[in-house]
């Protein structure tokens, strides 16, 4: 087998059968092919044949290339999946895999902005945009992002066939999980405005968010939007759209919200996901207590 017959199966793996976002595919076949380049491989069972050896070596190369602990962790991660897969494809799925311990990553807080930034936020977007349809646009997807707690991808991934727009929104989540998230009124009238002003006509089975020339909106230029926006406003550059979500579960926990429904709206697969939240509310109340106590203040 060549390395692109290796490479086209992996992909179609991920994509079809994992239904894994393009960016994790592109990702994830880019590390199998790095992988291929150092070891040599020349089917599935010279795969399954590697050794934790192997392995090192490769991360080794990694490591001199100048990634960090975190893409290291990612590499090595990526590695295991694709050599599970190999063994499936070899044949001996139960096979015993390389025991190879990945660096030790220190696990970041999300840093939440408050709500008066994150309407501000979203209002700037609106202010800043070249077209009224377009900042009613950035606007609306930002206040799914806040006000519903939906990751960036779920936002734009919204079709027509969600409209006219009820109390609820039936979400596409990661791995083509499915949630119901409930849509407060000034969430639902964002979107509602938007689409009174879009140009373009709602087709049930295409996004509601469209870029200027009514292709689906990128990512890319809602975080553009955002970074504008956030400058104006003299937010760090933490105020990102995802930080938004972080938001939402931050200030819902903070408001008395459980962990279990805060899993469910978030769409998380495990409760350890959900968790880090209660860490992040902790770190917010230790900041407005330095802030706001007087023995503070001297």
């Amino acid at each position: 087998m060549t390395k692109a017959d290796l490479l086209e199966a992996w992909g179609n793996h991920l994509k079809n059968g994992r239904r894994r976002s393009p960016h994790t595919v592109r990702a994830y076949v880019a590390t199998a092919a790095r992988l291929i380049d150092s070891a040599r491989p020349s089917d599935w069972a010279a795969l399954v044949g590697l050794e934790a050896g192997d392995l090192r070596i490769y991360l080794a190369e990694r490591r001199e290339s100048g990634i960090g602990n975190t893409s290291a962790a990612r590499e090595l991660s990526a590695l295991k999946s694709f050599l599970a897969f190999a063994r499936e494809q070899a044949g001996v799925a139960h096979a015993t895999a390389p025991r190879l311990r990945g660096p030790r990553v220190k696990k970041g807080l999300p840093r939440p902005v408050t709500p008066d930034e994150a309407v501000n936020l979203a209002a700037m977007v609106e202010e800043d945009a070249r077209e009224p349809w377009i900042g009613a646009r950035d606007r609306a997807v930002l206040l799914l992002l806040y006000g519903a707690g939906l990751r960036i991808a779920e936002a734009l991934g919204v079709t027509g066939s969600a409209l006219p727009l009820g109390e609820t929104l039936m979400v596409n989540g990661k791995g083509g999980k499915q949630r119901m998230v409930p849509l407060l009124p000034i969430v639902r009238a964002g979107v509602v405005d938007y689409i009174a002003k879009c140009p373009w006509p709602m087709a049930a089975d295409a996004p509601i968010f469209r870029g200027a020339k009514g292709g689906p909106l990128s990512q890319g230029m809602v975080q553009k939007a955002v970074a504008r926006a956030r400058t104006v406003l003299g937010l760090p550059a933490s105020a990102t759209p995802h930080a938004l979500r972080h938001s939402f579960a931050t200030h819902l926990l903070g408001a008395g919200a459980d962990l279990r429904s805060l899993q469910e709206l978030l769409g998380h697969a495990s409760l350890g996901s959900t968790q880090i939240y209660t860490k992040v509310d902790a770190a917010t109340m230790l900041d407005v207590y330095r802030n706001a106590h007087p023995r503070e203040q001297g």
